[in-house]
């Protein structure tokens, strides 16, 4: 079974920009990440997310992720769900404000004393949701909590907050019938392989085709078109790996 990264929370905040809940957003994420939980969270970059960066897909695909909007609009909300799955958690910066009773926030770049509160407001939400998330047992197989702790594998905590897109989640993009496919864990299996001193044979790559299926979905039709890519792309990857004489 392949080593990926340690069970971290994604944050993906709101990036809308013409109104003040949108500033409080990033704040509130920034706090949490930089301050009040840096070793157990990291950032997901909306605007990359939704263009396509498989790295923060896989990682809202397969790791429990916080979504932080500034509005009932819940663009970052829906676009985790759209694209990698329904988020762990949602947090919308106005039913925080409403709950707290506090003033409504105002300004874009500069925030108003409403504002502030708001973010402090909001970052302790993020904060407590991230301790409840990481309280859960999560399968990373599935991308979905696991109701009975007895069967969670045991995970240690990293100790650096980093961003999603550099989080360590391993892709690698391959062609089968013409058409590029993005698979998780490639990378990781095929050194695994390599260190067991697999032969890149049939018979490894029938081997390496259950192990992907851990963690993509391979269609049953294509099975074999998968099957002799991997066997054709791990040849590659042993040929890279051999040492120059």
């Amino acid at each position: 079974m392949p080593k990926l990264p340690q069970k971290k929370v994604g944050i993906v905040a709101c990036s809308g920009e013409e109104l003040a809940e949108g500033t409080v957003t990033r704040l509130a994420a920034l706090r949490v990440l930089e301050e009040l939980r840096p070793e157990d969270t990291v950032t997901i970059c909306l605007p990359l997310f939704l263009a396509g960066g498989e790295g923060d897909r896989a990682f809202a695909r397969f790791y429990p992720t916080i979504a932080v909007d500034g509005c009932e609009l819940r663009c970052a909300a829906r676009a985790t769900e759209l694209y990698s799955g329904k988020p762990a958690a949602s947090i919308v910066v106005t039913e925080v404000v409403k709950e707290a009773g506090l003033d409504q926030p105002e300004g874009l770049r500069r925030l108003n004393e409403a504002g502030k509160q708001a973010v402090n407001a909001t970052a302790a939400n993020l904060a407590i949701t991230v301790d409840d998330l990481l309280g859960k047992p999560w399968s990373r197989r599935k991308g979905l909590f696991i109701q009975d702790e007895k069967n969670a594998e045991a995970e240690d905590s990293s100790k650096a907050a980093t961003c999603a897109c550099g989080s360590g989640i391993p892709i690698q993009t391959v062609v089968i019938n013409g058409l590029s496919v993005t698979l998780i864990a490639l990378p990781t299996l095929f050194e695994q392989f390599q260190e067991d001193g697999k032969q890149p044979t049939t018979e490894t790559a029938c081997a390496l085709l259950e192990q992907v299926k851990i963690y993509n979905l391979v269609p049953p039709e294509f099975e074999m078109e998968y099957q002799e890519m991997l066997q054709r792309e791990y040849a590659l990857f042993c040929d890279k790996k051999e040492p120059a004489i």
